[in-house]
């Protein structure tokens, strides 16, 4: 499925403007924010894209706010992993899954689940972690 030109120019907004704040808090392990670091289908290059995430005991659950065909998304399923940074500690990913919506909104918790259910998400992926 192609993504829209709106929607593509809406990601590079953000790639270029709220990701490198975004990226710095992840990389001091504070706030709401993780990252995903992740090499490229085409490039090979090394990723590092900052994402929401809830820990569950199987590793961590993924909403895909922009939907599965964006570049990390895509990056990790063709690479079968990545790498989590969760608080500051990395943690190796050897799958993705499809996680069941009620499931997801739970794995959020209260509040964070209470504003992605209104705003109607209902994409999560389970990132499962390595033992």
């Amino acid at each position: 499925m192609a993504m829209g030109r709106g929607k593509r120019g809406f990601l590079q907004v953000l790639q270029h403007t709220l990701n490198p704040v975004t990226l710095r808090l992840a990389h001091w392990g504070h706030g709401p924010f993780s990252l995903i670091r992740h090499v490229g289908r085409k490039s090979g290059r090394t990723y590092e894209t900052p994402v929401i995430l809830a820990r569950v005991p199987e590793g961590f659950v993924a909403e895909l706010t922009y939907g599965p065909e964006v570049s990390w998304y895509r990056n990790i399923i063709a690479a079968g992993g990545c790498t989590v940074v969760f608080g500051g500690v990395d943690h190796h990913i050897v799958a993705v899954e499809p996680y069941a919506t009620d499931d997801g909104l739970r794995a959020f918790g209260t509040v964070k689940g209470a504003v992605l259910r209104l705003l109607h998400r209902r994409d999560f992926r389970l990132l499962r972690e390595s033992r």
